[in-house]
């Protein structure tokens, strides 16, 4: 099966902005958990690209733990691309493989939300333990470069109320006594692991890429997030319901744009440190739904509706990144705005909804 349309055109007008940046990839061998997820998929579909542009001749190792649903699914055509070859197994207790990787990128160990929401001590170890599964790969395997993929809740409740974006200097972390802690706390944990590890491991270096909200093709539709449901409300003609005021702050990137930094802070970032990635543009929740509304096409405005009447006055909640490291350290830029992943986005999800799988049309 080709790549949909869309992301095909992603994938070419990136490859257009990175073409200096694969030439090191050239018959190296990357691993790759979390493969089968947002940050995996795009990750995969600008490396096989690239690979199909450039005859790099690299092989990716790609953790799952379910290689049939894998080829099965919306993604299915990088299972079966040349530079992949699937790995079977639990992150936390797969057998390493034997050889060299270069590269190692560390995706897995997140799981759903439900999950770290229902049983935040199985969901800990997961995390925890999985991680250092792969930083024990990552020595094994004399890797020259290892990327985790963090979260910008290790940084909850400290971003500005302004939008204004929060930086990876920060010294706050998540509230220990906070409703929703598990996820973030973890997170930060596994960080604390991956830096432990290289200080002591000559030769490796790390990047961690600190995400925060993201629009595009494989997120996945029953995850929770508000705007997956508010694009499947406006697919399905139904009002959209925001379950709160609409107040809170959000930026979202592209998942193009995503799968650029990542391979960019896989390659070139100095040092071992921490990176935002993601929007710096800030919208309220409401005014998300709004632009989904008025999205689709030749069809009727769905209506936007709150559950909660706005509090004129009160604090508004954050969740943006400052990413002024990454533009200025990096030349990372953010290309595809709000409007247009959203059409793009749903491009892909009116179609998946037709026809898992089918490519009716280009974008």
């Amino acid at each position: 099966m080709p790549r949909h349309p869309v992301i095909a055109e992603d994938c070419a007008r990136a490859l257009d902005r990175t073409a200096s940046l694969w030439s090191e990839l050239r018959g190296q061998r990357i691993f790759l958990t979390g493969g089968t997820g947002f940050f995996g998929t795009w990750f995969l579909e600008l490396l096989t690209a690239a690979d199909d542009r450039h005859g790099l001749g690299c092989k990716v190792t790609v953790l799952t733990r379910d290689a049939a649903a894998f080829a099965a699914g919306p993604a299915g055509h990088l299972a079966v691309h040349r530079a992949v070859e699937l790995l079977g197994g639990d992150v936390r207790t797969f057998a390493v493989p034997p050889g060299e990787f270069s590269y190692v990128a560390h995706f897995g160990s997140t799981g759903p939300r439900a999950f770290h929401d229902s049983d935040p001590e199985g969901f800990s170890d997961l995390v925890l333990s999985g991680t250092r599964r792969v930083l024990a790969l990552a020595q094994q395997a004399r890797t020259r470069r290892f990327l985790l993929a963090s979260t910008g809740a290790v940084y909850r409740g400290v971003a500005s109320p302004d939008g204004s974006g929060v930086p990876e200097t920060h010294p706050a972390g998540p509230d220990p006594v906070s409703p929703a802690p598990p996820y973030a706390e973890a997170k930060r944990i596994a960080e604390a692991l991956a830096v432990s590890t290289v200080q002591s491991s000559p030769g490796l270096g790390l990047a961690m890429a600190r995400g925060f909200a993201f629009l595009g093709p494989y997120l996945p539709a029953q995850a929770g997030f508000a705007a997956v449901d508010f694009m499947n409300d406006v697919l399905a003609g139904r009002p959209i319901g925001i379950r709160g005021d609409g107040t809170p702050l959000r930026s979202y990137l592209y998942g193009a744009d995503l799968a650029v930094w990542l391979w960019t802070l896989l390659l070139r970032a100095p040092g071992n440190t921490a990176w935002n990635v993601g929007s710096e543009r800030a919208i309220s929740i409401r005014d998300l739904a709004e632009r989904m509304a008025a999205a689709k096409a030749g069809a009727v405005r769905v209506p936007v509706t709150v559950a909660i009447p706005p509090v004129p006055g009160a604090p508004v909640a954050a969740y943006v990144p400052d990413t002024s490291k990454a533009r200025r350290e990096l030349g990372l830029s953010e290309t595809v705005g709000l409007d247009e992943a959203i059409r793009r986005t749903m491009i892909w999800y009116a179609d998946q909804r037709r026809e898992p799988g089918s490519h009716p049309s280009p974008p």
